[in-house]
């Protein structure tokens, strides 16, 4: 299947998307920078949503579990994404 390749015992997509010339100078970024951006700034947002972990959104920017958490600040994403309802929970039940 195009598009797909095996790391090991895992399953790779790759994921293309179009973007113009004019996109890339206004960026001011090379395709291979705006690419790693947009993965960053994706993960970030996917986090932010509480759709994924710490962890796998570190995997979809390409980033350790450490520099990602350092790059959340770029984009004014707390690390921490308890809900208020987590928070209430675990003080009730003194987790």
């Amino acid at each position: 299947m195009p598009g797909t390749r095996y790391d090991g015992f895992t399953m790779v997509r790759t994921v293309q998307i179009e973007v113009t010339e004019e996109t890339l100078a206004a960026v001011r970024r090379d395709p291979e920078e705006y690419a790693a951006e947009l993965r960053l700034a994706g993960a970030a947002k996917l986090y932010e949503l509480g759709k994924v972990s710490q962890e796998v959104a570190a995997e979809i920017a390409g980033l350790g579990r450490t520099e990602f958490l350092e790059a959340l600040a770029r984009f004014e994403v707390s690390p921490f994404q308890d809900t208020r309802q987590s928070l209430k929970d675990e003080l009730a039940t003194g987790d």
